[in-house]
């Protein structure tokens, strides 16, 4: 499973990006945000990955930070929402933003977004509102507070990162890491919330 690549632009276009990494061309799906971030062609640049693998094809989906890939796979758990959608959410918002839309109830700001009507950005808000507790950054999990902003790190937020960086989920880790600070205590340390958490995720 590709998770990041490194390489050379090569070529660009409406969707997608063709990047050289060690003379192999990989065909890569981005948003427009992304694309519209890209360094000159023949200059290094790196890509966090999202793989999919059907019977019939591989597509590689690349983002300029892990919060995009996150909130990617995020919007791909909504029923009725597909790569071409999820993509199309994130030419038009950044990842915060919206968090921000859903926690407001902002069915208008999801809707800007190409083939996403009133209905599907209700279902979006609908079915993501309970599962944005936590995204990811280049330096872990950032909490989110209902209002949209971010909280200051915490034992939950490092213990949440820590079980990320072991392969779990991100929201699962984060959820795993707040059911066992509320059992524990707020003012449990870090080296005994993380086994606690950890059996959360077992059970």
């Amino acid at each position: 499973m590709i998770a990041k690549l490194t390489g050379v632009l090569d070529s660009s276009g409406t969707d997608w990006l063709v990047l050289d990494v060690a003379g192999v061309g990989y065909l890569v799906f981005a948003s427009g945000r992304m694309l519209s971030r890209l360094p000159t062609r023949g200059e290094v640049m790196s890509l966090f990955v999202d793989t999919h693998v059907r019977e019939d094809h591989i597509h590689l989906y690349g983002f300029a930070e892990a919060s995009e890939r996150d909130t990617f796979r995020l919007l791909l758990s909504v029923q009725g929402v597909g790569a071409k959608v999820a993509l199309a959410i994130l030419s038009v918002l950044s990842p915060n933003e919206i968090i921000q839309a859903i926690t407001t109830h902002d069915q208008s700001a999801i809707a800007q977004a190409n083939g996403v009507g009133p209905k599907l950005a209700e279902r979006i808000i609908n079915e993501l509102k309970d599962k944005i507790a936590a995204i990811t950054t280049e330096d872990g999990v950032i909490p989110i507070t209902e209002d949209g902003t971010e909280e200051e790190p915490s034992p939950v937020a490092d213990a949440a990162s820590a079980l990320s960086h072991l392969g779990y989920r991100q929201t699962d880790a984060y959820s795993a890491a707040s059911k066992a600070a509320r059992r524990l205590g707020a003012d449990a340390p870090l080296e005994i919330l993380i086994p606690e958490a950890l059996k959360e995720l077992a059970s």
